[in-house]
């Protein structure tokens, strides 16, 4: 059950305060201060951790992901920022300043909802997935290791800023009401005719016919011994929930004594929950099982997405679609 909320009372309360429920949104640059008038440290922080939040929920609703939600202002911010105020004729700063913020709230949105657990978000079985590729396979399935895990996929956060935002609450008991990123219920996008990938600014963009700019998502793309293939290529084939075929000899970096074996479907399979077969041999688009590395990380080559940004993009997409890789 999804239900609208929204925030200053409950960053409020993590900041020690007792601010009025239904407050309005902080501003981008509130007015300065007479020194005296200067808010506590923590009311400052609480303030800005709103802003930050709000800004990543309504990035993420624009379809300018700023990948995983958490309330801190990164890189991967910093580039939706940048495609999003492109996008919307504004200078590309990267910056949240005050006409990129009011751009932003031309959503209403509350930027928080509450749910409740419902028993497949906590039904499990949840265990830890083990780094070793070996071990890895002997699973029956690479589910989550937590119920966190799978509520922040599911809401785009990190499973740390669920807890903040949920103190006291039982992640894993059915019934439980916790708030969580109002990421649900967003447009809906029209098929792309090209997805461009940047290696140098670390994002994936999907674009129409006309070179207009339909999304935006942070990834991981290459490396030193595994470089980004450059070059113009097609989309093969799409895949969901795909098992992972692990050849030792594709990876500079396999453990002695590797060997050929594959590792069955989940959220934390290696590439998560889509592959998206590129015309390139052995290269794909696809997710991770660590959506807090993607953007701030290197790959073996392929474009590594959050698996729910992933998911997305693989709704818009079809066999035939053009691939766009660049520096």
């Amino acid at each position: 059950m999804l239900k609208t909320t929204r925030i200053p009372l409950l960053i409020a309360l993590l900041a020690g305060l007792a601010g009025p429920a239904g407050a309005a949104q902080p501003q981008a640059q509130p007015a300065a201060a007479t020194p005296a008038a200067q808010p506590a440290p923590a009311a400052a922080r609480a303030a800005e951790f709103e802003r930050l939040l709000r800004a990543q929920v309504l990035l993420d609703r624009a379809h300018f992901s700023p990948g995983e939600i958490d309330g801190a202002y990164g890189s991967n911010m910093r580039q939706a920022l940048a495609g999003f105020q492109k996008a919307r004729g504004l200078d590309p700063t990267g910056k949240l300043d005050d006409a990129t913020w009011n751009a932003l709230n031309t959503d209403q949105t509350p930027t928080l909802l509450t749910y409740t657990l419902a028993d497949t978000d906590v039904a499990g079985p949840f265990q830890r997935v083990p780094d070793d590729m070996m071990e890895k396979a002997k699973l029956p399935t690479l589910g989550y290791a937590t119920p966190a895990e799978g509520l922040g996929e599911k809401f785009h956060a990190s499973p740390a800023l669920l807890e903040k935002l949920n103190p006291g609450k039982d992640l894993g008991r059915a019934g439980e009401q916790i708030v969580v990123p109002n990421v649900v219920g967003t447009p809906a996008l029209a098929p792309a005719a090209r997805v461009v990938v940047s290696k140098e600014g670390r994002i994936l963009q999907l674009q129409d016919a006309a070179g207009t700019v339909l999304a935006q998502y942070p990834v991981s793309s290459g490396s030193e011994h595994d470089p980004l293939p450059i070059g113009d290529w097609k989309i093969e084939g799409v895949h969901r929930n795909p098992t992972y075929h692990y050849n030792p000899k594709l990876f500079w970096d396999a453990k002695p004594g590797d060997k050929k074996t594959t590792v069955a479907a989940g959220p934390n399979n290696p590439v998560g929950v889509v592959w998206i077969d590129l015309t390139k041999p052995h290269y794909g688009i696809h997710g991770t099982p660590v959506p807090a590395s993607v953007g701030k990380s290197e790959s073996h080559g392929c474009i590594r997405l959050t698996n729910w940004s992933a998911s997305e993009v693989a709704g818009l997409v079809q066999a035939g679609t053009e691939v766009v890789l660049q520096d």
